[in-house]
């Protein structure tokens, strides 16, 4: 049955939850301050339509941040797949700066203090551990011992320059350097020399 608060010019999206999900990061990506009725507006929804699926405001930031770590762990899943472990290590950190680049306004929303919240939205806590874990297994299939703390260095490698690249500061940065995505790999390839690599028998 037709929600009769939804025109029904508007009610079209099939996946409603999905349409307002996309129309809050597209404002977030052009610097609009968001609130529900200006997500509904960009929608084309009634101003009511999104209390059906979000509580509140941060109900449905926390869906969009959601969305952004599914995106993340999928793009560097696909990251050199099914290559050697070192490779793949490379590319996780790649398909991290990349991303960042990409969609910057929903990553600083991912890493935003609503992360810190993030045991009150299960899904949200789903994503951004399955994100991590995308870099753990790889870190553990790499290296024998240390692999958890190879995954963390992994992660600030790709953090850091992923944010210094889209607040601006590697381009201010008083020494030549590649592009991000090749700095990128550099980088991420100079953390992995030397290690022991292969897996303990258990």
């Amino acid at each position: 049955m037709t929600d009769p608060e939804l025109p029904r010019a508007t009610y079209h999206h099939g996946d409603l939850r999905s349409a307002l999900v996309a129309a809050a990061e597209g404002l977030l990506a052009s610097g609009t301050t968001l609130s529900l009725r200006s997500v509904a507006k960009a929608a084309g929804v009634s101003h009511a339509a999104p209390y059906h699926h979000f509580a509140n405001l941060d109900a449905l930031l926390a869906a969009v941040a959601t969305r952004g770590f599914q995106d993340l762990a999928a793009d560097m899943e696909a990251a050199h797949h099914g290559t050697d472990t070192a490779t793949t290590l490379v590319g996780h950190c790649t398909a991290y700066v990349a991303f960042a680049l990409a969609r910057p306004a929903a990553f600083r929303l991912m890493f935003s203090p609503l992360l810190q919240r993030k045991a009150d939205h299960p899904a949200f806590q789903a994503a951004a551990d399955g994100s991590f874990q995308v870099l753990r297994q790889a870190a553990h299939a790499h290296v024998a011992e240390g692999a958890d703390e190879l995954a963390l260095a992994g992660w600030s490698l790709a953090h850091g320059l992923a944010s210094l690249a889209i607040d601006g500061a590697l381009s201010a940065a008083p020494v030549s350097m590649p592009s991000t995505q090749d700095l990128a790999a550099m980088l991420a390839s100079r953390l992995l020399v030397g290690l022991p690599t292969g897996k303990v028998g258990r």
